[in-house]
């Protein structure tokens, strides 16, 4: 979450948002809470977190917990799926922490959203074990993606993802790569490359463009990019992007909606065969699974920002 999404580019014009969303009114009415066949438990649909936090990013593991990245000053917080209890594990740097994933042994890969970089944190004592300074240049690294050698990472202001090898026990490589964006792919205004997975077959990548709206194939070998035939469906505002099986969820967060797309395995075709909302929605910008259920946070980018200003996860079923 992959990432961070606004029709207006850029962090500064993001928080003068003056707009008063209405979800300003019933946050606290939160829904019933709903039975988790997979984790045999009452799970709540409405996970309150802390006041100001501004999350964005979100990643959860084998249990019912999630981590979640603040725009503000980059703490990452862990919530418990079972209690909606949680507390920060790792202070900030000071600046954003967008998208966000955690591989099999507690490290959590960390966007760093305009400051150009990334790094990686020991989820269960907040240690940052590494940083990378992807580029200098304008930029906004914002989601990512974890694979078996490679974790990736997108930039919405320049047409290139970032790359950071993977060794034995998913150990990360000391140094990163650039990989620029070819083929089909259009940068154009506004935010680029956003939500990032692979294919069913796991032979390319796939990239969510926010502003055109399009979902590109990717080789990650020659960063050639394809448009993925939608059949005439449109992810315009399209965010944070997760894969099971054959199935693509794509958050499109001005459009408080979830666009559920039915992928070939090769990932050059699909169609979008539902699409999920909630009235717990407030600008929702990524995702991730537990069991039948889907946690979304909202980043209510609609919403002036403060200390005093409240965030949730929402959970649906998926």
């Amino acid at each position: 979450m992959m990432g961070f999404s606004v029709r207006a580019a850029g962090l500064a014009g993001l928080l003068a948002l003056a707009l008063v969303s209405p979800a300003d009114a019933q946050h606290h009415q939160s829904p019933q809470p709903r039975h988790d066949r997979h984790a045999g438990a009452t799970f709540p649909d409405h996970l309150d977190l802390p006041d100001g936090f501004q999350p964005e990013g979100i990643t959860i593991g084998r249990g019912p917990t999630a981590w979640l990245g603040s725009l503000v000053d980059g703490d990452v917080y862990r919530l418990d799926l079972r209690t909606g209890t949680g507390a920060v594990v790792s202070q900030g740097p000071g600046t954003p922490s967008v998208g966000l994933k955690i591989d099999r042994r507690g490290r959590l890969f960390v966007a760093g959203g305009p400051t150009g970089s990334g790094r990686v944190v020991d989820s269960r004592t907040g240690a940052v074990e590494a940083t990378y300074q992807f580029t200098t240049a304008s930029s906004f690294v914002n989601d990512v993606l974890l694979t078996r050698r490679v974790a990736w990472f997108t930039d919405s202001d320049q047409p290139q993802l970032y790359g950071v090898r993977l060794g034995r026990h998913g150990r990360p490589a000391a140094h990163a790569f650039t990989l620029p964006l070819g083929g089909d792919w259009v940068q154009g205004a506004g935010l680029g490359a956003n939500g990032i997975t692979d294919t069913p077959n796991g032979r390319a990548l796939l990239v969510v463009h926010t502003t055109s709206g399009l979902l590109y194939r990717v080789s990650p070998r020659t960063g050639v990019a394809t448009v993925v035939d939608l059949h005439g469906a449109s992810v315009t505002d399209g965010d944070g992007l997760l894969r099971i099986g054959r199935t693509l969820y794509v958050v499109r967060n001005f459009d408080n909606e979830v666009d559920v797309v039915h992928l070939d395995r090769s990932g050059r075709s699909g169609r979008v065969v539902r699409t999920l909302t909630s009235p717990d929605f407030d600008v929702p910008t990524t995702v991730a699974a537990f069991g039948r259920s889907l946690y979304l946070p909202n980043a209510r980018f609609s919403t002036t920002p403060d200390a005093t200003t409240p965030y949730w996860v929402t959970r649906i079923g998926r």
